[in-house]
């Protein structure tokens, strides 16, 4: 029989309403899901990490949360692990550790759009589920993922889509990996993991994020400021316009790491233009691509690699890993 640590975070999943608070808030601990679930699950033990809305997570809680999963799953008694999470930032949780965290062991993150104290709540089925997949030998070899309304979801791919919908979690380019039905886990399709050895995260990285006419100047206060890293999240395949080449050039001559994300939901960075500020321009300005990333997951991936790497040149090998 497996063994399965479910980790606990906060979040909505263990939320109910305080009407001091006048509102929910983090109330239900590993003790009261243990004593909800149903009998026939594989072994399981409880921890408590924190009880915090993901909303209130820092960097140091979010590296603090990935160093525990990978001491947790350096057991041989560990079979894997569930985390429950809050909604806000689980996709940025979930990629961390599929992107720093080695091992064949799976990794879940779980949680619920409902509180405890609301009709309809689904964090104990999404918690099954989870702990379902992370149990499940089908599911070794994928990484960190995303359990919730009964789909599976590869950490890289999958963002929260709706702010307020249980059927969130969406992987808009590739969909789900596959699905639990009933207590069966069900893979339809396998990724690979990219994974980078890192010791931690650098946290002068910025994210910006391109609209209509708007001018570069939060990118030129970034680079006096110091950054060592920026993300933008650019428009269509990845274009920029044509003022914001001479500051993106500034940047990277600074020794500032760029890198290009695109604003849209899916899709990867590419075109095929010649003008100022597309792609190819972008490229011969020294500028990464984010591949697939969205700019919250690229982030992350800058902030490790630039912690990771050893000194400039080693950035792109890194990035590209």
């Amino acid at each position: 029989m497996p063994t399965i640590v479910i980790l606990t975070t906060g979040g909505t999943i263990a939320m109910k309403r305080d009407e001091a608070a006048g509102g929910a808030v983090p109330t239900l601990d590993g003790s009261d899901f243990l004593a909800a679930l149903p009998p026939g699950l594989p072994e399981l033990r409880v921890e408590e990490y924190c009880n915090l809305p993901s909303a209130h997570f820092a960097l140091d809680t979010l590296w603090g949360l990935r160093s525990r999963v990978a001491e947790l799953l350096d057991k041989p008694e560990v079979d894997g692990v569930v985390v429950t999470h809050g909604t806000d930032v689980m996709e940025e949780s979930a990629y961390l550790l599929d992107l720093t965290v080695p091992g064949e062991k799976p990794m879940v993150l779980t949680g619920a759009m409902r509180t405890a104290s609301q009709i309809g709540y689904e964090g104990l089925a999404n918690l099954v589920a989870a702990v379902r997949v992370a149990a499940s030998p089908q599911a070794r070899r994928l990484g960190a993922m995303i359990v919730m309304n009964d789909e599976i979801h590869a950490a890289r791919f999958v963002t929260k889509a709706h702010t307020q919908s249980v059927d969130t979690f969406k992987s808009l380019s590739f969909g789900p990996l596959g699905r639990v039905d009933g207590d069966e886990v069900v893979i339809g399709q396998r990724v690979t993991r990219q994974w980078i050895p890192g010791g931690g995260l650098e946290s002068n990285v910025v994210l910006i994020k391109l609209a209509v006419g708007l001018d570069e100047s939060f990118l030129k206060y970034a680079i006096e400021k110091g950054v060592k890293g920026v993300v933008i999240e650019a428009l269509g395949g990845g274009r920029v316009p044509p003022w914001w080449m001479p500051t993106i050039r500034q940047a990277v001559e600074a020794g500032v790491a760029v890198v290009i994300a695109s604003r849209c939901p899916s899709g990867r960075v590419w075109d095929g233009y010649g003008y100022e500020g597309a792609y190819n321009d972008l490229r011969g300005a020294g500028v990464l691509f984010a591949n697939g990333l969205n700019g919250q997951k690229a982030r992350l991936k800058l902030m490790v690699v630039l912690e990771a790497a050893e000194d400039r040149s080693a950035i792109p090998q890194l990035w590209a890993s």
